[in-house]
């Protein structure tokens, strides 16, 4: 299950980048609601082996609230927003596939907030592969203040901020020079270290507490297995 969601984000940049190129006048609402189905089909075809189906589903949905939440109340400070942290955290204890579907959630739900746009889905994969980095990586390591800060930097600033700005290389870049790929890739450089320095900083000093009360709520429901 875990092999299929690097493959599914790779389709999925793929089918965003050509709408992009060639359906842009398709409706925005309409890609970003792909993108969730596509998000949940394996999420939900584990669901017929689980026996606490709503208490996965009420986590999940509360995380998501929770990253939405800490994206809103930053409203006013660009770049400062810790949603990746919290989609972070999510992945490296409930697993890659429930982070990714908290990331691509979170980005969606939260753009009701600061615009919808032809944006969207490229933010919704980008931070579904932030929650997939995280579930993969910590699979294999033990979550640490220096582990999350450092995974939770590399990702924002490698992951999100390719995909992310992959959509304006496409807006902007209509004739595709390479010069033209490299100025936008290089204008977008400070936005996205501001923004991957931020998240290593929310995962440095409260990662590890909010790992604890995750695993908590699991370990006294008997919800997830990864």
């Amino acid at each position: 299950m875990k092999k299929i969601y690097p493959f599914l984000t790779v389709l999925i940049i793929v089918f965003v980048v050509l709408w992009q190129i060639f359906f842009s006048n398709t409706n925005y609402y309409l890609v970003s609601v792909l993108i969730i189905i596509v998000s949940m089909l394996p999420f939900f075809s584990s669901f017929e082996k689980s026996e606490h189906t709503s208490k996965d589903i009420t986590l999940i949905a509360s995380l998501t609230a929770l990253a939405v939440v800490s994206r809103a109340v930053f409203y006013l400070v660009p770049q400062v927003k810790p949603i990746a942290a919290v989609v972070g955290v999510s992945g490296a204890v409930l697993g890659a596939k429930r982070g990714y579907l908290i990331g691509a959630l979170s980005m969606f739900v939260s753009n009701f907030i600061f615009g919808q746009g032809a944006w969207t889905p490229f933010q919704m994969v980008a931070m579904a592969s932030v929650g997939l980095c995280f579930g993969l990586v910590f699979d294999y390591i033990k979550p640490t203040k220096i582990s999350l800060s450092v995974v939770g930097f590399l990702s924002v600033l490698i992951l999100y901020g390719l995909i992310v700005d992959l959509s304006s290389v496409l807006y902007f870049n209509s004739n595709m020079t390479f010069k033209g790929i490299v100025a936008i890739y290089a204008s977008g450089v400070p936005f996205n270290l501001v923004f991957a320095g931020v998240t290593a900083l929310f995962l440095y000093f409260f990662g590890e507490t909010f790992i604890k009360k995750i695993e908590r709520i699991n370990i006294k429901y008997g919800i997830i297995s990864k």
